[in-house]
């Protein structure tokens, strides 16, 4: 069985949120047109307390954009973004949510970040992802949705890692290209991975 992961379509990375994804509104009419495809249809959504140790904020004198060492791990700073309750935090209200099976949060602990859908940066600790997936019969993922060089990235490759088919619709990403070249770079280590790189119109 093959089920559809929507990674990420929540209020602040759309281009008008507190971490933007430029042209990231685009790929939610092909997330729509998309579910009644598949049987199952999985959300990861960014759940993140205030004083989480990403945010720059919380780390003086520091600026998103710069890396530190967050409890023995490279970790990029961003925005203040996708706080727990917040509004910014919600999927998009354009998102039809009658076709989402399941909902998994991520980035809760703040002393480590979590990109992946499956795992936090550290694969310290699972979402449980992976196995409700193989509880549902599911062998082969289609993944989409934001960012492309960031959190489809890492959701992609724990996917492979699970042992998962891992098909990657290339037209429904967008990423947030903190430097030239990132979402290339990104479908490229993805392919070199194991994955195949597809389109939504491949979906029948």
């Amino acid at each position: 069985m093959t089920a559809l992961i929507l990674v990420d379509l929540q209020v602040d990375f759309m281009p008008t949120g507190m971490l933007p994804v430029r042209e990231g509104d685009q790929v939610v009419p092909i997330a729509n047109r998309l579910m009644p495809h598949y049987g199952i249809v999985v959300a990861t959504q960014d759940w993140h307390p205030a004083n989480h140790g990403s945010f720059a904020a919380n780390h003086p004198w520091r600026k998103p954009g710069q890396v530190i060492e967050l409890d023995g791990l490279p970790q990029v700073l961003w925005p203040i973004h996708c706080v727990q309750e917040s509004w910014g935090a919600e999927l998009v209200p354009e998102l039809d949510q009658t076709g989402i099976t399941k909902v998994f949060r991520k980035g809760t602990d703040p002393g480590i970040d979590s990109y992946s859908g499956f795992y936090d940066n550290g694969h310290r600790k699972s979402t449980g992802l992976a196995e409700w997936l193989r509880e549902q019969g599911v062998d082969t993922v289609h993944v989409m949705g934001l960012a492309a060089d960031y959190c489809v990235k890492y959701t992609v490759l724990d996917a492979l890692r699970e042992g998962f088919t891992t098909v990657l619709l290339e037209d429904a990403t967008r990423g947030v290209k903190l430097a030239p070249g990132d979402i290339d770079a990104a479908v490229t280590e993805m392919r070199a991975a194991g994955a195949e790189i597809g389109t939504s119109a491949a979906v029948p």
